[in-house]
């Protein structure tokens, strides 16, 4: 689409029939993970320094609620707006390595094209048993809560393993 801003433009500042022609022109793509995995991820990070158990970290996001969460915690359907942009793939992590490289081939790009090295498949192990560790933390309130909290993405793309999901 050709550029009528400046690169740090927001797309919310330009009206609903600029937005869908500039959104209808590109190639779509959303990178999804488990919404679990995700707060694992947010709760790991934040560690830095602070030496708070998993079960303390989760009711404070829980306390925070939906619109002031962290970016990393927010659920995806909050971000991404997949009921208002009709995303032409989704990619979900732990399938990153074949998803990618179909992508790359239904896009039209060169076969010999540099990918990295994707480990996701791998990580997957250790997030299992990890979140199986850190979801026995929580009481049975923070479980069916934040099942609640991230019921959208629950719903919105299909988590068959998700603790959430029970």
């Amino acid at each position: 689409y050709p550029r009528q801003h400046a690169p740090q433009t927001q797309l919310s500042e330009f009206n609903r029939t600029t937005i869908e022609a500039m959104v209808g022109s590109y190639t779509k793509v959303l990178f999804v993970r488990d919404p679990f995995q995700r707060l694992i991820s947010a709760y790991m990070q934040s560690m830095g320094g602070h030496h708070r158990s998993f079960s303390t970290f989760v009711q404070g996001v829980l306390d925070r609620g939906q619109h002031k969460a962290s970016l990393e915690a927010k659920p995806l359907v909050s971000l991404c707006q997949p009921c208002l942009i009709q995303y032409d793939y989704v990619i979900m992590f732990g399938f990153l390595r074949q998803e990618v490289g179909h992508l790359i081939h239904r896009v039209g790009l060169p076969k010999d094209i540099y990918l990295p090295e994707f480990r996701d498949t791998q990580v997957q192990w250790t997030y299992m048993w990890l979140s199986e560790q850190l979801f026995g933390e929580l009481s049975l309130q923070q479980k069916k809560q934040l099942s609640h909290f991230y019921r959208g993405d629950l719903s919105a793309f299909h988590f068959p393993n998700s603790l959430l999901s029970d």
